[in-house]
């Protein structure tokens, strides 16, 4: 007796969805950038200015969250990048869901610098009060994806998904986390749920990066 042909539909849901970019004008304002962070840093009256979690952080200098608002030329520059970054990746994520015609724009409410020094860290976190962050690495000093050495990890947000584990739970990933190397002037884009840390880096050589939370409002 033949068989019926049997269709079996795949169905993905729940998704988390990530994207990295790379800024193609990196290279013409990676000194600038640098120049101003260490002349920043070196005003600060304390290592982490924000004083956000200060007890989560070792080792590494924190600005205050409105480093992409400041009013030099390379500022303006980066900040225009990203945020069309920004607005792009929403727009292709949200299609289904928005008003047709709908047009956003989007908003760094909160940006800062981090330099990591030899030894330092940043516990897991995730960042409260917006929809998407990122992270830009301008400096990746000696970052390494294979020694984990000063990358960034981002954990699984199905809890509980590895509560079981055999044949059938392989895809799950047991490891529970995903590993990005830091590449310089790559912007790494992830919605603001996802937690995250950025490992121990150890060299001689600071690693240094621009973070930033955004919010998305439709255009009147």
């Amino acid at each position: 007796m033949n068989q019926p042909d049997i269709l079996i539909e795949d169905i993905s849901v729940w998704e988390t969805q990530m994207f990295t970019v790379q800024n193609p004008l990196h290279s013409d304002i990676r000194e600038s950038l640098l120049k101003l962070i260490y002349q920043l840093r070196d005003q600060q009256q304390q290592a982490i200015e924000s004083e956000v979690a200060p007890t989560a952080k070792h080792a590494l200098y924190e600005s205050s969250l409105d480093l992409l608002q400041r009013s030099e030329p390379v500022i303006a520059e980066l900040r225009e990048f990203i945020e069309d970054m920004l607005v792009t990746v929403a727009s292709a994520v949200n299609e289904p869901f928005w008003p047709e015609g709908a047009q956003a724009s989007a908003e760094i409410v909160e940006s800062w610098f981090h330099i990591t020094e030899n030894g330092g860290y940043h516990d897991t976190h995730s960042h409260p009060n917006c929809s998407w962050c990122g992270i830009y690495y301008i400096d990746a000093g000696e970052s390494d994806i294979h020694s984990r050495n000063g990358i960034n990890r981002f954990y699984d947000p199905r809890h509980g998904a590895d509560q079981y584990l055999d044949a059938g739970t392989a895809y799950l990933n047991s490891t529970g986390s995903w590993d990005f190397s830091a590449v310089e002037g790559q912007v790494v884009i992830f919605p603001s749920y996802l937690k995250h840390a950025a490992m121990p880096y150890f060299s001689q050589k600071d690693r240094v990066i621009i973070a930033f939370n955004s919010q998305i409002h439709f255009q009147a």
